[in-house]
């Protein structure tokens, strides 16, 4: 009789289970129920690859994702571009830019309170979570730890409050920033991912927001991290343990040897996503892909990061860029230079490259200079393109000498001195030349380009001249004709007037 109950008690379990199952399924959405993932990411791999329609760049992976960017992190060369524009849902690689913002905005030491909204306003059953309670708190350190790499919902949310004293004004934060970093496809509505129809940002806008977050060693420590302890404390009940699902991590399935951090992210609509950054032989390259699917946003990661590193080079401007010098450069570099060395008041940054493909030359990249938006210390910015694609921009610098020099210390110089050519005349003109880099009133010329202007004005000179001496020969030849026509009418009368007489 008792087993035949429990039999009975288990049959209505089953029973009941099934029957919400297939409740629940009612309510889904006609697509959650019946899309085939597996066969979209398939038809993404015909997508257009914008980046392949360029001449002469090197032709990349197609991959399963629906929109993926590789670009160098420091000069900002987009070498890969799929897509790279179109709104998706970021997922949990929103968290990047709440740890960045947490960055800028804290102090490691600090003390982050969980509060009831922070904590409960997440699915614990569904959404990434360390298990933390209300009222229990945090170093910022640690729950940056715990946001990126157990991707917890509650650290963001938390994080949020601490910085601007609630998740919305956070999220003002986060959309204020996300602008003025060049993201302009981009709204941000939670702290931390979680699904909303209004939160959204694209690959090129990710990559972008990547490139800061990148630039912190401690994230990039923190979003290579497999596993890490927080241990218990008097704010803390039990010792936490997140760990990391990101197969691209040192010992995971994937993992890439040249990899600097990166953040996973998934939700039931927004599919994978995957921010990533490598860096090797000088370059620094970051990753995104969106709306991937499993294991799929790894391997596509690992292809661009392969097709990055062995089809393109970084290479130093300075070293190679001949084109432009300094009008009058030699009132700047004679032996009695007034600033006691020979170094030119004016140089292209040494420490500037630029990525280019590595089976075309330096002499194929095109430059153009512009003289506005310049930072401190710059007198212009030279940028660099191929197929009308920039490679990279490099800074023409002022030497540091002119921040120092009292130029109103140098002596005057009499108007004899300089008018009779003396040493002192030397001076005046440097003194001069100074002056006008200190003020930034400077002129750069293309030596290639101003070498074929002054061919072109010496080729129209020369047939200007040619021109006249032809126009005055003729003139010449003319007034001789004439002189001879008049010399021999006079000759005619003379000898008239001789025949005349003798009659």
């Amino acid at each position: 009789m008792k087993t035949y109950r429990k039999r009975k008690i288990f049959s209505f379990i089953i029973t009941a289970v099934l029957g919400l199952n297939l409740a629940a399924a009612s309510f889904l959405p006609a697509h959650a129920a019946q899309t085939d993932y597996q066969a979209l990411a398939e038809s993404n791999k015909l997508m257009t690859v914008e980046s392949n329609e360029i001449p002469g760049w090197p032709q990349g992976p197609a991959v399963s994702a629906k929109s993926a960017i590789l670009l160098e992190a420091n000069t900002g060369t987009i070498l890969y571009e799929k897509n790279i524009h179109e709104k998706l849902y970021p997922a949990s690689t929103t968290k990047i830019l709440t740890a960045y913002i947490a960055r800028q905005h804290s102090s490691l030491d600090e003390t982050v309170e969980y509060s009831a909204e922070a904590v409960n306003s997440i699915n614990w059953l569904e959404d990434a979570n360390i298990g933390i309670k209300v009222g229990e708190s945090l170093t910022m350190e640690q729950s940056l730890y715990g946001l990126m790499v157990g991707s917890a919902n509650e650290c963001a949310n938390a994080i949020g409050e601490h910085i601007s004293g609630s998740i919305p004004a956070f999220v003002d934060l986060m959309n204020e920033t996300a602008q003025k970093l060049g993201c302009t496809n981009s709204h941000f509505v939670t702290t931390n991912g979680i699904h909303d129809d209004e939160h959204y940002t694209t690959a090129h806008d990710l990559a972008l927001i990547a490139q800061q977050y990148f630039s912190d060693e401690l994230l990039c420590k923190m979003s290579k991290t497999g596993s890490y302890v927080i241990p218990q404390s008097p704010t803390l009940s039990r010792e936490l343990i997140p760990n990391s699902k990101n197969s691209l991590l040192p010992g995971k399935p994937y993992a890439y040897e040249y990899l600097v951090g990166s953040k996973t992210g998934y939700t039931s609509i927004a599919r994978q996503s995957l921010v990533s950054c490598a860096e090797k032989d000088g370059l620094k390259l970051i990753c995104v892909v969106m709306q991937d699917e499993s294991p799929m946003q790894f391997t596509d990661t690992v292809d661009l990061f392969n097709y990055g590193f062995s089809n393109f080079n970084a290479v130093n401007i300075a070293a190679n860029d001949t084109s432009y010098n300094v009008r009058g450069s030699g009132s700047f570099m004679t032996e009695s230079d007034i600033f006691g060395s020979g170094d030119p008041l004016l140089s292209i940054d040494p420490d500037a490259y630029l990525v280019a493909p590595a089976d075309i030359s330096f002499q194929d990249v095109t430059s153009s200079l512009r003289y506005d938006n310049l930072s401190q210390n710059q007198a212009a910015l030279i940028t660099y393109t191929y197929q009308g694609k920039i490679l990279g921009m490099a800074p023409v610098l002022l030497s540091h000498r002119t921040e120092f020099f009292d130029f109103d210390a140098l002596p005057s110089i009499p108007a004899q001195a300089r008018d009779s050519g003396t040493v002192s005349d030397a001076a005046a003109l440097q003194k001069n030349a100074a002056q006008t880099v200190k003020n930034k009133d400077v002129l750069l010329l293309d030596v290639k380009k101003a070498a074929i202007a002054a061919g072109c004005i010496a080729g129209l000179l020369l047939i200007l001249l040619i021109f006249c001496k032809i126009v005055h020969n003729r003139r010449l030849s003319k007034r001789r004709r004439t002189i001879m026509n008049r010399r021999r009418r006079r000759n005619n009368l003379i000898n008239l007037d001789r025949y005349t007489k003798n009659l």
